[in-house]
């Protein structure tokens, strides 16, 4: 297995406007040590174009989690967008598609995909308010659609929502349209595994759940957010982690920043995550997968 020497993890968020507290960015040092927050450049929280210039600069050979979806369900259906005949064929179509139609977005935001007329059919926008082709004609729910690795998200018992869900506390569909958006401007400067082979060497963005870091990390039950920073330590010990500094309250954003960049310093090295059963070169070209869903 390759070597990095830093794991950086990304809480993304999808919301309108410029700064986002919802955005928080950890480092865990391969060498060891605690994880540590990054500090935005400017006071109230980074900015989506900030953090894109910050992966932008990146040299040494970093491993990146980013807490979104890198893409949309096609196995399925055969098409991201089935019926529309402007539906790409594979992921890196997708993030031009995205970007193409939010030109005129500030802040790397999707309001101009979503209010697209065909895009939009695709989309649960509100509650009781989706497009007519949010569901697949054979699904057996309400939930919408789902890639393959989410299914392997669920069999490891953690409960993603659709990609195509714009609706409530839990869903990701903004924040990975708005990632998308950030993938395709980055372009050939930074490879995403598994869309695109992982490199020998240099930095490398995956796909991260932060749940998943979190069960790893001792959290149980249907609540996977640490509140507190003796609820994170606890979790970090069984990383293996040495504690971070403090106590009391803290934000969840940061908290799964921080657990997620201790829990890639523990885990890239195993074999298998890199090789999932379900992962064929056509589940990487289209759907992508989430590190650590096996």
């Amino acid at each position: 297995m390759r070597r990095f020497a830093a794991f950086l993890a990304v809480d993304w968020s999808g919301a309108r406007g410029a700064r986002h507290k919802g955005i928080a960015l950890a480092i865990a040092p391969a060498q060891g040590g605690p994880p540590a927050l990054l500090a935005p450049p400017h006071p109230g929280g980074w900015t989506r174009p900030e953090v894109m210039a910050l992966l932008a600069r990146l040299e040494a050979p970093t491993l990146v989690g980013l807490d979104l979806g890198i893409s949309l369900p096609f196995l399925d259906a055969g098409a991201f967008f089935p019926g529309w005949d402007a539906s790409p064929s594979d992921a890196r179509a997708l993030w031009a598609l995205i970007d193409g139609l939010c030109r005129d977005d500030p802040h790397l935001e999707a309001g101009g995909f979503l209010a697209h007329p065909e895009a939009a059919r695709y989309f649960r926008h509100g509650a009781g308010i989706e497009g007519d082709r949010f569901l697949h004609p054979q699904a057996a729910n309400r939930e919408g659609r789902f890639r393959l690795t989410e299914a392997a998200q669920r069999a490891a018992g953690v409960r993603p929502v659709s990609n195509f869900n714009l609706v409530g506390a839990a869903q990701v569909g903004k924040s990975s349209l708005t990632g998308m958006r950030m993938l395709h401007r980055l372009g050939g400067r930074m490879p995403v595994w598994p869309v695109d082979p992982l490199p020998d060497d240099g930095p490398v963005v995956v796909e991260i759940y932060t749940a998943i870091a979190a069960r790893l990390g001792g959290v149980a039950g249907a609540a996977t957010k640490l509140r507190s920073v003796e609820a994170l330590n606890d979790a970090l010990d069984r990383l293996g982690s040495p504690p971070v500094e403090g106590s009391g309250v803290i934000d969840d954003h940061s908290s799964d920043a921080l657990i997620t960049a201790a829990w890639l310093r523990r885990m890239h090295g195993e074999q298998d995550l890199w090789h999932p059963q379900g992962l064929t070169p056509d589940v990487a070209r289209t759907e992508g997968w989430t590190f650590g869903a096996f």
